[in-house]
């Protein structure tokens, strides 16, 4: 029996099988998974691209993790960004399982928690930098690394094949805020012992040099306060970035300024982040907004969300002057401590815009150095590789290209070509003591969040939303007697294709066509057995071709046909 269960063990492959965070920016989820036991590193959420009208938010597709719930030992979190956290509300909708986090994050995924109750309240635990936890056969270990928000940690996870190092996201910062540095020394000491596989972030993999320090931002927001004294500050920056805003309290405060925070996500991880010691405030600095009137307003700043253009964020209520509490005026610079994610340059700029017309001023990282990236540059990456030297790498973190130029610095590093694995969301690599290959796949994808459906838009709403967000619609409406024959009607309603007033002839024209359509349809014996799915099949067909041959567009046509 013994002989058995060992040659069993080994022929069991480890298997690495990412449901996130590949050929995209956000939604970064991990599953690592040997015979019955599985782990999951991070669970992360996205943002809807141009493709996804009128979607919130993107998840996940976790149908795997719901078919094999009985196999996983808990779910690691690298750090307290929602495309590695924002994603657990929804997960524990459908499976009850352990979440181990730094306290930060875990801080942050319990305010998440509060809003918004699961099915299942998970059993959290608490890790600090250097903690080890046992789950199953494998055992993880929390490395410190230093990120745009505290509390990051890599994850070198030893599994029977091998040790799987993931960096989660980093950058090497030699004078960070908290005098936390990167923990150097041990990830040397991993990479000595051996690393099976290295799963790099690989954000910034197109960027040479070393990403600055956030210590360089200090000395811009010292120059900026200085330099507008005499105006109110509204600083839009990310709300997790716990350091970011602990340096522009400070700067308010040595600038006898008051402060105060707008946006529900930055009160809320800014409030977790004082509970749990991250943040120090100096006394009497920080106000309620309702208490802005009492002050001057080059006595005011204001720290607020947005800074991606989200749609209802308070920055982009306050640039179209939807706020209800903030009116924008010449005598308020806005700055924006942040850099666009990539696909939001767009919305970023409509605000920008709408702030100049405002006639305020605005300063971002192209005028100042009010930004640094949480995300390691080339260097940085070659450091993370030469310590670790791992058998396999896997960038993650990225998107194609992103994804690509890390795989040209792991071969520049001297990993072979053959042992780098360049993957796609739902493909399944598998690794034993001989050698690592993909094979197969398993369910994955988007899952989108409107409103408060989650998961009921498919490709068929997202195809109808854009057909008529390009082309628009066109109603046909019509009665019918017993007889078959029309009683009133055919009217016509449009919406988004032309401007009715102007188009009296085209519509007095489909009119025709549809009365046509009906006649020919519902003649002679046809009247008493009519078939009025298709009689409005044919009535969409014929108004169609009628349309595109007057106008050479496609709106989406609707026929209502009434029977009494």
């Amino acid at each position: 029996m013994i002989k058995e269960k060992t040659k069993k063990d080994r022929n069991t492959k480890l298997r690495i099988i990412p449901l996130g965070g590949l050929g995209e920016v956000g939604k970064n989820m991990t599953v690592i998974e040997y015979g019955n036991d599985i782990v999951v590193i991070d669970c992360g959420m996205g943002f809807p691209d141009k493709d996804m009208p009128g979607v919130d938010l993107v998840m996940p597709d976790i149908s795997y993790l719901i078919k094999n719930a009985e196999k996983i030992r808990g779910v690691l979190i690298t750090h307290g960004h929602e495309d590695h956290i924002g994603a657990v509300p929804y997960l524990l909708r459908q499976i009850n399982v352990p979440i181990y986090g730094t306290r930060l994050s875990l801080g942050i995924i319990e305010g998440k928690l509060d809003e918004d109750p699961p099915e299942y309240y998970p059993e959290l635990y608490t890790v600090e930098a250097g903690d080890t936890v046992n789950l199953g056969v494998f055992k993880a270990e929390f490395v410190h690394v230093n990120h745009s928000i505290a509390d990051a940690c890599a994850i070198a996870l030893k599994t029977p094949v091998g040790t799987v190092f993931h960096t989660g996201d980093f950058k090497l910062d030699v004078s960070p805020i908290d005098d936390k540095m990167i923990d150097l020394t041990r990830i040397g000491e991993i990479g000595k012992s051996g690393v099976e596989i290295l799963l790099c972030e690989s954000t910034n993999a197109e960027r040479a040099g070393f990403t600055p320090s956030e210590r360089t931002v200090g000395s811009s927001l010292e120059r900026i306060f200085a330099q507008y004294s005499d105006k109110r500050l509204i600083i839009a920056t990310f709300s997790s970035n716990v350091h970011r805003v602990q340096q522009i309290i400070n700067a308010s405060a040595r600038h006898g300024r008051k402060v105060a925070i707008i946006g529900r996500s930055m009160v809320n991880i800014i409030g977790a982040a004082l509970e749990l010691g991250y943040m120090e405030l100096p006394d009497g600095v920080l106000i309620d907004i309702s208490e802005i009137k009492k002050y001057r307003q080059n006595e005011i700043t204001l720290i607020t969300t947005g800074s991606q253009g989200e749609p209802m964020s308070a920055l982009y209520r306050i640039a179209f002057g939807a706020h209800d509490k903030i009116k924008v005026t010449s005598n308020d610079v806005v700055v924006l401590s942040s850099s666009a994610i990539p696909g939001n340059e767009k919305l970023v700029g409509s605000i920008i815009n709408a702030l100049v017309e405002s006639g305020v001023k605005v300063v971002n990282d192209s005028t100042e150095e009010i930004h640094v990236s949480g995300h390691a540059c080339r260097e940085e990456l070659k450091l993370m590789m030469a310590l670790t030297r791992p058998k396999y790498f896997m960038p993650v973190h990225g998107e194609a290209r992103h994804l690509n130029a890390n795989r040209e610095l792991a071969e520049f590093m001297g990993i072979p070509s053959n042992n780098i694995f360049v993957s796609e969301i739902g493909k399944v690599l598998e690794i034993d003591k001989k050698s690592a290959k993909f094979s197969g796949t398993v369910p994955s994808g988007n899952v989108l969040v409107d409103g408060l459906g989650v998961g009921d838009i498919g490709s068929v709403v997202l195809r109808d939303r854009k057909h008529l967000s390009e082309d628009g619609l066109v109603i046909v409406a019509l009665t019918l007697d017993n007889e078959g024959f029309i009683l009133s009607g055919p009217d016509i309603v449009s919406r988004g294709f032309v401007y009715v007033k102007e188009s009296g002839d085209l519509l007095r024209e489909a009119r025709s066509v549809v009365s046509s359509t009906v006649e020919k349809m519902l003649s002679g014996k046809s009247r008493k057995n009519k078939d009025l799915n298709t009689v409005r099949t044919q009535i969409k067909e014929d108004l169609a071709k009628f349309i595109y041959k007057e106008t050479k567009r496609r709106p989406m046509i609707l026929s209502v046909i009434m029977s009494v």
